[in-house]
């Protein structure tokens, strides 16, 4: 810790691994920011680029790049060999290096992910506290860690572990966890309103399309949901209507000039429109692609068409009830689709267990109709909602925890 006669700028670490990851500690290093002003914040991202971090203007302390897998090589162990042949363990060995440099003047280190970011944490000699986001007990109703994750969690200099839900943590006490604790989901404090006008009806039932952020997934997730919507709309003869929430990628220019919204639009037999529209003339469909309100259209929709991670859980903790269709991947295809729906419970139906086909598109079409007809199952959503994700608060919650503990004390 910091001591001396003066007062001194303390310095904080966050590692984090995946794009979840980093967007849930953001939330927390916006609210630890505000508590603490004068705090200089680095932060690790092992996963990808760290935009999300960089869109804050946090110095990202180390190398970064983004391998071919997205992080997501439990869905698909080939993946690892092309992250390897791709430079993985050069890469990961640099950034390690990079935070142990970095860390030697930290007062703390957050954790957030697994593994590797609680070994970075550990290897900096400083305390440390881990929020384990990709770890839950409703994935097989206990919790059962790599024996060198739980030598990490058990050691004296983590001080505190937050849990993704309750459950979670009252499993981990249980089995002897003490630091243990649910607080929140930092990741539904990013859900702020933006007020934009989505010229939207307010007469007609709302379906959410998340098809994801990566490329080029996400734009071979988003020509499967415009399928889906072309065959859900004759199931609704008084009229239904669909608003793409895409990330920026899809919809500014890339290195070319190209715009890889119009290139998925006119591969599938769309139109598409500068102002951010997309047209169907055989179906007069009309239908927004909208980068910029992603929290305006979740809390606005009455259903998500989704094929994505993070956003579906957000989606889940606002109430809302979640149609998926399996892809291709690498991230969202079954195996993915299929953790989420033991993780996040009820809210979640999954059509298909191998990438969509013309029959899998029909199917949920059928339970896109069916559950906006069920009010008792829509009920029964924002309650499970509540369950598995909790309100809004987590990142205030877990910051101000870490500054109590490491940050308000030897600062004289």
């Amino acid at each position: 810790m910091n001591s001396g006669n003066s007062i001194q700028t303390q310095k904080v670490l966050f590692i984090s691994n995946g794009h979840g990851e980093d967007l849930n500690a953001v939330q927390i290093v916006k609210a630890l920011r505000q508590q603490q002003p004068q705090l200089e914040i680095g932060a690790m991202p092992i996963v990808g680029q760290g935009n999300a971090y960089r869109n804050l203007n946090i110095d990202i302390i180390g190398p970064t790049e983004s391998l071919p897998s997205g992080g997501f090589v439990y869905n698909d162990r080939f993946k690892l060999l092309d992250d390897i042949r791709s430079g993985l363990f050069t890469l990961l060995w640099r950034q390690i290096q990079a935070v142990r440099k970095y860390g030697r003047d930290c007062d703390a280190i957050f954790a957030i992910g697994d593994v590797v970011v609680l070994l970075g944490a550990y290897l900096t000699g400083k305390p440390y506290m881990a929020f384990i986001v990709s770890s839950s007990a409703y994935y097989e109703n206990r919790m059962q860690f790599p024996r060198l994750t739980d030598w990490l969690l058990k050691s004296d200099r983590c001080h505190q572990i937050f849990t993704r839900d309750r459950y979670t943590a009252k499993i981990l006490n249980e089995q002897g966890y003490d630091k243990a604790t649910f607080v929140g989901f930092p990741a539904m404090d990013a859900l702020e309103i933006t007020g934009k006008d989505l010229q939207l009806s307010p007469d007609l039932p709302l379906v959410a399309l998340l098809p994801g952020s990566r490329l080029p997934e996400a734009g071979n997730n988003l020509q499967l949901l415009l399928d889906l919507a072309i065959a859900t709309t004759p199931l609704f003869p008084n009229g239904i209507q669909f608003c793409a929430a895409v990330t920026p990628n899809l919809c500014l220019p890339d290195a070319t000039g190209t715009i890889p919204l119009q290139q998925v639009a006119e591969q599938c037999g769309w139109e598409y429109h500068p102002t951010g529209y997309l047209t169907h003339p055989e179906h007069q469909l009309k239908l927004r692609c909208i980068y910029d309100a992603f929290a305006d259209i979740l809390h606005q929709c009455d259903l998500v068409a989704g094929m994505a991670g993070t956003a579906i859980e957000q989606a889940v903790g606002l109430g809302k009830p979640i149609v998926q269709i399996p892809g291709a991947g690498p991230q969202f295809t079954y195996t993915f689709a299929e953790a989420q729906m033991r993780l996040l419970g009820s809210s979640i139906q999954t059509i298909g267990t191998k990438p969509a086909t013309a029959a899998t598109i029909t199917q949920a079409a059928q339970a896109i109709y069916r559950t906006l007809e069920d009010r008792e199952y829509l009920a029964q959503c924002r309650i499970n909602g509540l369950d598995r994700i909790g309100g809004a608060g987590g990142g205030d919650a877990m910051a101000r925890i870490f500054a109590d503990r490491f940050l308000k004390t030897n600062l004289y």
